[in-house]
């Protein structure tokens, strides 16, 4: 699927992201945690081509990322960045729709996949209204719509990468959305998702990649990652770490 190779990226004379090998499987959620610059945003524009890495290499479907032609590649990776600058008034089934740009699939198709996308993300209930006058978690919602709809229904082969979906959004709305995102991957879909709620990633994840300065410090599943002395060594912060009672994932209290 996706896979990096000894990957590092360097800001001026500064490296900013070392030592990164990786392999994003098909049908799985992927979660990268870390403090505040320690590299996840990096990874992800390394990993969907907008940083050239200064060493290393990033393979999609054992080709070199940089050799795909970009709609070609668009059509299998879709990408959400952590902010989305859009200051058009266009209806809100418009910036959806701007997701179905790199495939010739035909007007009345695409109308239907924006609303189905639209339902993906629990966002039905703004079509028709103007972009603009949308609040944050609502903009970040339709933008995730756009993303699945980009990719619309979801196969293996594909990538989508996710960088702080949740960062606005209500609890209710943080759960939603990881639901729709878990859904998508059980479609065959690999995920890749930057979070900063720990608990958030031990319920939704398959596995976690922990960095911290620029490197990784532990990958592997939810048990393996979210271990107390990890999270002190990375974040600083003293926290007890449970088993959920219903669903069994770790748990993590802050002390």
């Amino acid at each position: 699927m996706l896979r990096a190779q000894q990957l590092a990226v360097k800001r001026g004379p500064c490296t900013v992201l070392a030592d990164v090998d990786l392999v994003l499987n098909a049908g799985e959620v992927l979660g990268v945690l870390g403090p505040n610059g320690a590299g996840k945003s990096t990874l992800l524009g390394a990993l969907c081509g907008e940083l050239t890495p200064a060493h290393g290499l990033v393979y999609f479907q054992q080709r070199r990322l940089a050799d795909w032609p970009g709609t070609a590649r668009a059509r299998q990776l879709a990408v959400l960045p952590q902010s989305s600058t859009l200051n058009f008034a266009f209806r809100v089934e418009e910036v959806v729709a701007l997701g179905r740009l790199p495939h010739a699939s035909g007007q009345q198709c695409d109308a239907l996949i924006v609303q189905d996308a639209l339902t993906a993300a629990d966002a039905r209930h703004l079509a028709g209204r103007n972009y603009l006058a949308l609040s944050g978690g609502e903009r970040q919602r339709v933008h995730l719509a756009r993303v699945l709809a980009q990719l619309w229904p979801g196969a293996e082969g594909q990538v989508l990468l996710l960088d702080e979906p949740t960062s606005m959004l209500d609890p209710l709305h943080q759960h939603t959305t990881l639901q729709a995102i878990r859904k998508f991957a059980e479609g065959g879909v690999a995920v890749l998702v930057i979070l900063h709620d720990l608990n958030l990633a031990a319920r939704y994840c398959d596995r976690l990649l922990l960095l911290d300065q620029g490197r990784p410090q532990a990958l592997g599943s939810p048990e393996e990652v979210l271990r107390r002395e990890l999270l002190r060594q990375v974040f600083g912060l003293d926290v007890l770490v449970q088993r959920h009672p219903e669903r069994d994932h770790p748990l993590i209290i802050a002390r």
